[in-house]
């Protein structure tokens, strides 16, 4: 890493100075991650390169490495508007599959945070507000429309997307080999899989995903690809970026942010801690809402109407609490877990999963009926009082 860093000059003048110090950091489900410094304190640069494979099954889950492409493609979009939101990126190397980008070791990863009980204010607010800025001017209100098909064809990420697919939308409500849960919790699980108008709600959501590019999408904006700190929150690894429906990454927010309050209320957390928590979802909505509508005077074509806001606004709500839906029951019972649940203890894992599960079930069959913030947060409070 050292030779592979000091033969491009773009990267070797950040981290300048010998012997450079290489620490591979990476504990996700895909890729490796290395930071390089000169100087172990002082921040360098980071270096992330697709494997051919899934990270956590070797070659037995074969994946394409062109994911690295298209998160360096989203970077190189985002830097265009979103600000500090996005990471500062220092180019892609097609051949190696490897993405340079800004070394944030200072902040931390929101979930990670949100798991000690930390307050970061501002972070909702950030992410609605990087949301509506990529959903704006990545659609056909802010790109020419020839230049908007060619982004549409650009992203087509065909292989991430099939994951969100089966993982988010298809296996959850099938007995499959990806699925884990607690023994306690299988007759909750099996009751679920049973409910045929879960079932149909995310075959819709899963056409709806498949078929609706109205910008692009991050894919996978959890609290796990959030990063924080020092007034500071950055998006990082759209590895699964695609032209899709906007309500996607506010759902998967969304259902993260209602699953660290399940681990505050079984943790016992301060109430002022559990209303941070509580709050990730309005100020979220209300941040994406406020900047659309400041974007919205700057649309390409005038053609389109105030009325047209107000009907895409509120299909992005509604289609953002269903997707949040799926989010949960995928994150509680499907292949990828969250440390906000998987790491309480036994008694207090089931019952966050069940108050999830129940919740989840809720916001997928309610979606398109819930008005507004205020309504959510009583589903998800009684879900969540009912199950502690």
């Amino acid at each position: 890493m050292p030779d592979y860093v000091r033969a491009r000059p773009h990267l070797s003048g950040l981290v300048p100075g010998d012997p450079l110090h290489v620490r591979e950091v990476g504990d996700g489900n895909l890729n490796l991650v290395f930071i390089v410094r000169s100087d172990p304190a002082v921040p360098g640069v980071v270096l992330k390169q697709s494997l051919p494979w899934v990270r956590v099954f070797g070659e037995g889950w074969p994946l394409t490495i062109e994911r690295a492409r298209h998160e360096a493609d989203a970077y190189a979009v985002y830097r265009a508007f979103a600000g500090a939101t996005n990471p500062v990126y220092h180019g892609f190397d097609p051949v190696r599959y490897v993405i340079a980008m800004e070394d944030l070791a200072a902040l931390r990863i929101w979930r990670t945070a949100l798991d000690d009980g930390e307050v970061h204010a501002g972070a909702a607010a950030a992410l609605g507000t990087f949301v509506a800025r990529v959903a704006f001017h990545t659609s056909d209100l802010g790109l020419p429309a020839q230049e908007r098909k060619r982004l549409v064809a650009r992203t087509i990420n065909p292989e991430l997307c099939q994951i969100t697919e089966d993982l988010v939308f298809t296996e959850p409500v099938r007995i499959h080999d990806h699925n884990r849960y607690s023994p306690e919790l299988e007759g909750v699980v099996a009751e679920l899989r049973a409910d045929g108008a879960v079932v149909d709600e995310l075959s819709r959501l899963k056409h709806r995903f498949m078929t609706h590019t109205e910008a692009l999408i991050h894919g996978d904006l959890h609290s796990g690809s959030v990063m924080v700190g020092g007034g500071r929150t950055v998006a990082i690894d759209p590895e699964f970026a695609c032209t899709g429906p906007v309500g996607f990454d506010l759902g998967a927010i969304w259902a993260n942010a209602i699953l660290a309050q399940a681990r505050a209320v079984q943790l016992g957390r301060p109430a002022g801690f559990r209303a941070h928590v509580a709050a990730i979802l309005p100020d979220s909505w209300l941040a994406f809402r406020d900047e659309l509508l400041r974007l919205w005077p700057e649309r390409v074509d005038d053609s389109f109407t105030d009325a047209l806001l107000g009907d895409w606004k509120r299909t992005i709500w509604h289609d953002a609490l269903g997707f949040a839906g799926a989010e949960m029951i995928r994150r509680l019972v499907g292949f990828a877990h969250v440390s906000d649940v998987d790491t309480l203890d036994t008694a207090a894992k089931v019952a966050a999963t069940t108050a999830g599960l129940a919740i989840g079930r809720r916001l997928l069959l309610e979606h398109r009926t819930l008005a507004d913030p205020a309504a959510v947060r009583e589903l998800v409070e009684t879900g969540l009082s009912e199950h502690r």
